[in-house]
């Protein structure tokens, strides 16, 4: 069973930067797709994107996309997310998971909490006006 740890939040003016980072441990890290999702308070855990194992595919949800990137380095078993232009509406827990299920698997990015299994403990971003 894969470790998954999240680090990099913290608070943040709106407009600004963060870089989240999850390390991976236990078991071999690059074969796997890898998400973030985050979850606001009273709100449901949502994809915020997601990168195939081999890294040539992304996904990114409407809300995010053309300011966060996800990336990995399989060498480092870390995967990241940057983020860019943050908004007061990006303020949650955000976590890492692994798509346990889809090692090796091209063309699979899900969408769904319920579809990943393994679950980092998330780590906090606030957004200040």
């Amino acid at each position: 069973q894969v470790q998954l740890v999240e680090s990099g939040g913290g608070l943040v003016q709106a407009g600004g930067s963060l870089k989240l980072s999850c390390a991976a441990s236990g078991r071999t890290f690059s074969s796997f797709p890898m998400g973030w999702f985050r979850q606001a308070p009273g709100k449901e855990r949502e994809i915020v994107a997601a990168i195939s194992w081999s890294d040539k595919s992304t996904y990114y949800s409407g809300s995010v996309e053309g300011r966060f990137t996800i990336s990995r380095d399989n060498a480092k078993n870390t995967v990241y997310l940057q983020m860019n232009s943050l908004k007061r509406e990006d303020a949650a827990v955000y976590y890492c998971t692994e798509d346990t299920t889809s090692e090796l698997v091209s063309g699979v990015l899900r969408r769904q909490s319920r579809e990943y299994d393994c679950w980092g403990r998330g780590t906090q971003v606030t957004v200040s006006s």
